[in-house]
């Protein structure tokens, strides 16, 4: 069940860092699922251990997913178009 709830998480992370950075238009539901759930490994990683896929779903965590995720789709950015928006 940890599984299922990370994924919805992670997409609706991934949809959200997505919105903020503008590139909705450009992926799928699919795509945000994978960019929440990376955004968020990638902010365990950088902040110390993995909380999100713990189970920690504290308000720091999501957050420091939500980053992750932003962070993730700006380097994504910068290769795909040579520039961050």
């Amino acid at each position: 069940m940890g599984i299922i709830i990370m994924i919805i998480v992670g997409g609706i992370i991934g949809w959200l860092a997505s919105i903020v950075m503008r590139t909705d238009a450009q992926q799928g539901i699919l795509l945000n699922v994978v960019v929440g759930i990376v955004g968020a490994l990638i902010a365990g990683l950088v902040v110390g251990g993995n909380q999100i896929a713990s189970g920690a779903f504290n308000l720091s965590s999501l957050l420091f997913s939500f980053l992750g995720a932003v962070v993730l789709l700006a380097i994504v950015n910068l290769f795909r178009r040579g520039t961050v928006r």
